[in-house]
């Protein structure tokens, strides 16, 4: 019986697959993670990693048990010890878990994490939404000040810029310290009492749980009920307010547009002041690419000391499917710079010796083992896109001579074999150089 994948995952494919979705390809994801890497460190975070499955209370108190995570989403089992594990939904907890666990606040006053890696939540499959889908995220500890968030809005936008994605969009909003939501979930009750028979389900189990997650429902009888809703930033506390306005006033000094949305308030329970997302008009319904904000309370909340911290995740098939709808430009998948076609069994064991000694000089090279017909061979040659081909048969060994082809421009360069190798190396040089120029 043949096996399928199983629903809302994907496979990630070689370019050569030639696959319907190529933002399945999987040099272009290589692409957009060395894009990721290379601005977190530029703005000074160190990669950790941690495992697929945690244990499963990690979540239920750091994202909280009135999410959607937490309520709808979860891969959740036993082991065979009993215990309950899940498959992380999300990375910020299980960072916060390694760094509490770890001890990293010994080291430094402010710490600085990304992650790459496969999150899992069971929901319903739809275009920028899978079951495994894959997250980049990045976590500062140790610092509450409002340049810190800017800093970090700043780093979400900047990395859409270096992917070559536009028409982006910030949407901000303070949910405020402790102080101001207890008087504000007052207030809200007292606007949402009177109609509670009219909210969702969804939103009914939240107005015991946490109201502030009404908010952040789409369902459509609730977001009517919510227009004329008191807004949290008549609620919020001196410093509160202090702390949104600086960061709303660092944004205007970078000349970051945004807009201020009083009823954005995340998916996640544990969020507090800033919290933002990053839109592209794009991806339709599914428009966010990038969010985050601050929570202050969380790292205490999982145990560990009381210390501030702001974060962001990125969901990296969402950036894929934002390039490719823009059509961004994404760099050509490598390729074999040298294929070398054997003609029989003599120069088989030349060519496969030469191939070697070139590649652990560090030039990409590729060799027909087939021994098929030279027209089968050029053709397979064609596929890899390679740069050059060298044939060798028992005529080229006796005279010491081959013929070395440029695919492209169709010229050959006699070369003799005592120098092939280093003619070979020199082009590659030659080639590495105007790649970087251009």
């Amino acid at each position: 019986m043949q096996h399928s994948i199983p629903k809302g995952t994907f496979d990630i494919l070689p370019a050569e697959a030639k696959t319907e979705d190529q933002w399945k390809e999987i040099h272009k994801w290589s692409f957009v993670e060395s894009v990721l890497r290379k601005t977190a460190s530029d703005y000074g975070f160190s990669e950790i990693r941690t495992p697929i499955f945690e244990h499963t209370d990690l979540f239920t108190r750091g994202v909280g048990d009135s999410s959607d995570i937490v309520t709808k989403e979860m891969y959740t089992f036993p082991d065979k010890a009993g215990r309950s594990l899940t498959l992380r939904p999300e990375g910020t907890a299980a960072v916060m878990r390694a760094f509490i666990e770890n001890k990293l606040y010994e080291s430094a006053k402010i710490t600085k994490l990304f992650y790459i890696g496969p999150m899992f939540r069971y929901e319903r499959p739809q275009a920028g939404r899978y079951r495994q889908h894959h997250q980049f995220g990045a976590e500062v500890v140790g610092l509450s000040s409002p340049y810190q968030d800017a800093e970090m809005i700043d780093m979400v936008c900047e990395i859409y810029r270096r992917l070559g994605i536009k028409d982006l969009s910030v949407i901000i909003n303070s949910v405020g310290d402790e102080s101001s939501r207890r008087s504000y979930k007052e207030a809200l009750t007292t606007y949402l009492q009177p109609n509670f028979e009219k909210l969702s389900e969804d939103s009914k189990t939240r107005f015991t749980k946490n109201i502030l997650r009404i908010l952040d429902s789409k369902d459509p009888k609730d977001q009517a009920l919510l227009e004329n809703a008191p807004s949290i930033l008549d609620f919020l506390s001196e410093a509160s307010k202090a702390h949104f306005k600086t960061v709303c006033h660092l944004l205007d000094s970078m000349k970051i547009s945004y807009e201020i949305n009083a009823k954005l308030v995340r998916g996640l329970d544990y969020y507090n002041q800033t919290v933002f997302e990053v839109t592209c008009g794009k991806l339709g319904a599914q428009n966010t690419i990038g969010a985050g904000g601050r929570y202050d309370e969380l790292i205490k909340d999982l145990g560990g000391p009381a210390l501030p911290a702001v974060g962001f995740a990125s969901g990296i098939e969402r950036i894929l499917h934002t390039m490719e709808k823009q059509n961004c430009t994404f760099p050509i998948p490598s390729h074999p710079f040298v294929y070398i076609i054997a003609l029989d069994n003599e120069s088989q064991e030349f060519c496969f010796t030469l191939l070697c000694n070139l590649r652990h000089a560090h030039v990409p090279m590729q060799m027909d083992f087939s021994q098929k017909k030279l027209s089968q061979c050029l053709q397979n040659a064609n596929s890899f896109h390679t740069d050059y081909v060298v044939v060798i048969g028992e005529s080229e060994l006796q005279a010491k001579k081959v013929k070395l082809k440029h695919m492209n421009s169709r010229v050959e360069e006699e070369v003799t074999l005592s120098i092939l190798p280093e003619t070979i190396e020199n082009l590659w040089k030659t080639k590495k150089n105007q790649d970087r120029e251009s």
